[in-house]
């Protein structure tokens, strides 16, 4: 718990002058699951380190009560509880202290008692662990003391501390001899050994912790097209025709150079695998090189075969750098690129290619301090010669429209005519520039340029609409413009006495809203905002925060540097101007240019100081209430905020979580909805889900179910609905009693977010089968089929999701068809959202396990519309449709006949096995194996080759698609000479691989088709060669009576071959 928390523990940063908090990431989670497995159980391991006093107690923020601490040898003493043993005079070994009305804090000083503590807190085990460490940044030096506390370099206190035992050993033994006894300094001794034994078993959980963490971290490095295209630039850069002087004859990207606006060259099909690009390179001293250039790293592939077709099978691991994998493959390329002439060359051509990026693209107010000196003397000499052109072209060329004043004001008049070229064709170039690249807070490049937004639909531009001169405007336009003029040419009584008149006009309505902006007005008062005077602030951003929510006026606000300036105004000590701000920013940041800007100027952190304000169960005061209120805006700013990628991460780095999770036990309802907006929002992201639940907050959002208020339920209902995918956050719905508000939120029909977010809600629960019993006895099914009809394409899609999940259990499928749920679900085989569909084929195949079901199903012609899903163009669609035509022909009367009705539909299904998705080909394999059961069904299947295609996949690694391979192997076995022609397409020895997977499934399946092939004698050899007999002379043994008879099967069947070749031997 030294060096792991120092370096490998990702930590917010501190803020206010205390220290930051734990980051809610998966490295976290893992390392803080490692603490509480290694104090679990300590005390009976170790009894006599458990017992070791520590030099200073562990001092945290506890969430445990008194009355839920559960161990013995602990008495009251008033508010507080405090251990019978004592560690000292004065201290206690265990002490749980009133801090105030509803928070204690927790004293520890031996690790049994630390045992007890995480005993008690049960499910809260991680939230004490992860106080406890907050408060306690280096945990070691409170315990063994200051002497073994964390230090940077090398650590020698154990080693110092051994030398120090053995002497004092030596000393005692030697007074021992003497006859010199001394008690106390072998008490003394004792109590060092088990210091140095303690310290030893930290530094091993240390490392462990170390060793988890880096495994964690290395598994989320992934490749993208900058870094590959930034790899093979700087090699081929290096490459060339001469062995002494370059590393590769040649490196190019192999293909079409098609770029796609990903960054992506490979296919779009293959895209989805994750390959990115695929490389040629030439090395001297090998033949030439494929490269798949992928998101999980370098692989050498096939490349191309005799017709040109890509050959896309990998061959060995994938490798981190592009350069690694060439060492591997040439000495030639690895003796040059290590070469030491070589690493100066790279670095020359690497500043060489930064110098042209930054001369050719990156503006000039960013990049002005990289500029070579060089570079700049050859600008000026061409600027010098530009200019001469351009002065005898003057005369001839029209006159150029020059740039508005306010975008010469921040310094966008970026435009230039390139000269000096012999294209004729030349046009306008501008440079890659936005208003806020003028300000002073230095910007990431690259972060400026991208921006990565979980919003399903942006704001689009917004046209502009100017009214005609001759149309007639209200009265109240030219009043404002009057006013505006005052602003500009007034005093500071002229004026707030302008503002003051402005309020009083309705800004809410467009054409007042517009008058400000076209007569100049937005430029005055956001210059306002730089004045001294707190009462032009606050009347200018009133009026700002009104206005702001016209589309086009956000849009100018933010191009004008609005959003910079109220960002600079969250450090006024002034409430009400940040109050203002907040609110402003709230309304211009729904688009994503101006996310971007508040994070870039700093604006997430001091969005996530303000929610930062005093005990929300404290007696209100007009103090706290203005906390309250600034916190209250704060929340709204980040609820805008929080719809792009990075500024949630960047929320979680300024340590929003735990405020948010404070803030979420307000009753204010004002308060919570922008709070639970926010959650709701950022619970796409893995860390907050992982937050949410750690820090009790489904307790909350359970209990704001419950309000009046349909927003703050329909926001509590989407956040319960994005964490859910996890099964102990469905617990926790369950156990918080959730499950009945959400199921009475079904009756709000007219409210379709609500619906929307109530049914998702539902479905994700639904996926935990004891939250099924509770909706059972909630009668929701009957709610939820009634909500089949007349409602948009968002609600039914979570609507069906939950049927599907519900029908799982047997009883329920009764219940959706006296509902008459069937039609309905039928019904919506037919429609085109991709979502949808994939619910409503799993929901249909659900339904169909129930043979009453299955007879609807067919009247209705539901299989035939499944069937027809099969060449839907998305994989999900496609998996999801044959995994629910298998209960179909499972379940029908008159399986064969049925599928031979579907003119094509044999066909459609075996050419499925060419695709390169492992869950279609799971699903395709499963209803073949259905299929098959029919004779004649199976006389046709074979003829349209499902044989060699099933042996093409039998080398897969993946257990779902194993188990039903294997499965539709045995059922294909069953025809004609299907046995002979699947050991002739080498699929038997790759089978026998199966029996290694842990999976008891593939073992039943692969037992089956083995025992079918067994019946070859071709295959039997193929078997035993591969070495079947022992795994399956243990699978005899099983439990499983099926898997049991077919390994004796395939057994005897090997057997009786080796039988009749001694007979012969002999005869």
């Amino acid at each position: 718990m030294g060096q792991a928390f120092t370096r490998a523990a990702q930590w917010t940063s501190a803020k206010d002058g205390t220290g930051g908090k734990l980051e809610f990431t998966k490295i976290n989670e893992e390392l803080l699951n490692r603490i509480v497995q290694f104090i679990d159980g300590y005390s009976s391991k170790f009894p006599s380190e458990s017992k070791l006093v520590f030099k200073k107690p562990l001092k945290w923020q506890s969430s445990l009560k008194p009355n839920q601490f559960s161990a013995g040898g602990c008495s009251e003493r008033g508010d507080d509880l405090v251990s019978d043993e004592m560690a000292d005079k004065e201290n206690h070994l265990f002490s749980l202290i009133k801090v105030n009305a509803s928070s204690y804090e927790c004293h520890v000083m031996s690790l049994e008692w630390a045992e007890k503590v995480s005993q008690s807190a049960g499910d809260k085990k991680l939230h004490e662990i992860r106080a406890c460490l907050e408060a306690n940044r280096d945990p070691v030096a409170n315990i063994l003391g200051d002497r073994f506390a964390t230090v940077e370099g090398e650590d020698n206190s154990i080693y110092r501390f051994t030398e120090e035992i053995t002497k004092e050993i030596e000393q005692l033994s030697k007074q021992s001899s003497e006859g010199e006894g001394n008690e106390d300094r072998s008490a003394e001794i004792e109590e060092k050994k088990a210091t140095l034994k303690l310290k030893l078993q930290f530094s091993k959980l240390d490392q462990d912790l170390m060793n988890t963490s880096i495994s964690l971290i290395s598994k989320e490095v992934r490749l993208n097209p900058s870094t590959v295209d930034g790899e093979v630039r700087n090699l081929r850069d290096l490459s060339g025709p001469s062995e002494e002087t370059c590393v590769l004859k040649s490196i190019n990207f192999y293909g079409p150079t098609f770029v796609f606006e990903n960054g992506c060259r490979a296919p779009t099909h293959r895209q989805l695998h994750g390959d990115i690009a695929y490389i040629e390179a030439q090395p001297f001293d090998t033949g030439v090189l494929y490269i798949m250039a992928n998101t999980s790293g370098y692989y050498i592939f096939k490349g191309p075969d005799g017709l040109g077709e890509m050959q896309y099978e990998r061959e060995g691991e994938p490798c981190r750098e592009l350069v690694l994998l060439l060492k591997q493959k040439s000495p030639k390329f690895a003796e040059m690129i290590d070469n030491q002439d070589f690493s100066l060359k790279v670095q020359e051509e690497k500043e060489k290619f930064v110098d042209n990026r930054h001369e050719d693209t990156m503006d000039d107010d960013v990049d002005q301090a990289t500029q070579r000196t060089d570079m700049q003397r050859r600008r000026k000499e061409a600027e010098e010669q530009d200019r001469e052109k351009q002065t005898k072209q003057k005369t001839q060329r029209k006159k150029r429209l020059e740039p508005s004043l306010k975008w010469k004001a921040l310094g966008m008049e970026e435009y230039k005519i390139e000269e000096g070229r012999s294209d004729p064709n030349r046009k306008l170039k501008k440079k890659k520039t936005t208003p806020r690249m003028k300000t002073k807070t230095p910007i990431d490049v690259e972060d400026s340029f991208s921006e990565s937004s979980t919003e399903s639909e942006e704001e689009e531009e917004a046209v502009e609409r100017r009214s005609e001169a001759n149309a007639d405007l209200p009265s109240e336009y030219w009043q404002i413009q009057k006013l505006v003029k005052y602003l500009k040419g007034g005093n500071q009584t002229a004026t707030i006495i302008a503002l003051c008149a402005m309020r009083d006009f309705n800004l809410a309505q467009e054409t007042c809203q517009l008058a400000i902006r076209d007569v100049g007005g937005l430029e005055v008062l956001i210059n306002l905002l730089d004045t001294e005077d707190i009462k032009c602030k606050i009347g200018s951003l009133k009026i700002l925060k009104e206005i702001s929510r016209n589309t086009q006026i956000r849009r100018a606000i933010a191009d004008l540097g609005g959003l910079q300036t109220m960002v600079k105004i969250q450090r006024d000590p002034d409430k009400d101007l940040k109050c203002l701000a907040a609110e402003t920013i709230a309304n211009v940041a729904k688009f994503r240019r101006a996310r971007r800007t508040v994070r870039q100027h700093g604006g997430i952190k001091k969005l996530v100081g303000l929610l930062d304000c005093a005990s929300l169960t404290s007696q209100m005061t007009p103090e706290i209430e203005k906390d309250i209120e600034v916190a209250r805006c704060g929340a709204l700013a980040l609820w805008s905020c929080s719809k792009s990628k990075k500024n949630k991460e960047a929320m979680r780095k300024a340590g929003a979580i735990p405020l948010l999770a404070k803030l979420l036990k307000s009753v204010h309802e004002d308060m919570l909805i922008p709070v639970v907006g926010t959650l709701q929002e950022c619970a796409s992201e893995p860390s907050y889900r992982l937050a949410i639940r750690t820090e009790g907050m489904i307790e909350d959002l359970v209990k704001n179910i419950k309000s009046q208020t349909d927003e703050l339920q329909m926001h509590c209902a989407s956040a319960i609905f994005k964490c859910a995918e996890e099964k102990e956050t469905r617990d926790l719905v369950r156990q918080y009693g959730g499950l009945d508000p959400l199921v009475s939120l079904l009756q709000k029909t007219e409210n379709k977010e609500l619906l929307a977010a109530a049914t998702g809600a539902i479905w994700k629960s639904a996926i935990s089968p004891e939250n099924v019993q509770r909706f059972q006895e909630l009668k929701a099914i009957e709610m939820l089929v009634a909500l089949l009809h007349d409602q948009p394409e968002e609600v039914l899609v979570n609507v069906v999701g939950a049927l599907g999940e519900l029908a799982k259990d047997p009883p329920n499928r009764l219940s959706i068809r006296k509902s008459g749920g069937i039609p309905p679900l039928v019904n919506l085989l037919t429609g085109t959202n991709q979502a949808l569909l994939v619910n409503v084929t799993k929901a249909v195949g659900q339904c169909a396990e129930e043979q009453d079901n299955m007879g609807i199903i067919e009247k209705l012609d539901g299989v035939r519309l499944l069937w027809s899903l099969l060449k839907n163009q998305n994989t999900d669609v496609q998996a999801s449709a044959a995994w629910a035509i298998c209960p179909c022909i499972e379940k029908a009367k008159d399986a064969g006949e049925m599928v031979r009705s579907f003119v094509g539909g044999l066909e459609l299904i075996v050419s499925l096995l060419k695709s390169h998705d492992k869950e279609v080909l799971a699903s395709v394999c499963a209803a073949i194996a259905n299929i098959a059961k029919d004779e004649e069904n199976l006389a046709v299947i074979t003829d349209h080759g499902v044989v060699p295609m099933l042996a093409k996949l039998t080398n897969t690694t993946d257990d779902k698609l194993r188990r039903t391979l294997a499965e539709a192997i045995a059922r294909c076995c069953n025809w004609g000479n299907n046995r002979i022609a699947f050991g002739r397409e080498k699929a038997v020895a790759p089978l026998v691989r199966y029996l290694k997977s842990q999976d008891e499934n593939v073992h039943r399946s692969t037992a089956r088709a083995l025992f079918q092939l067994s019946k070859n004698p071709e295959n039997c050899i193929t078997m035993h060669e591969a070495g079947v007999v022992q795994p399956l002379m243990a699978m005899v043994g099983s439990s499983d009576e099926d898997l049991q008879e077919s390994a004796a099967g395939c057994i005897s069947n090997i057997r009786r071959l080796a039988l009749a070749n001694e007979k012969a031997r002999y005869s």
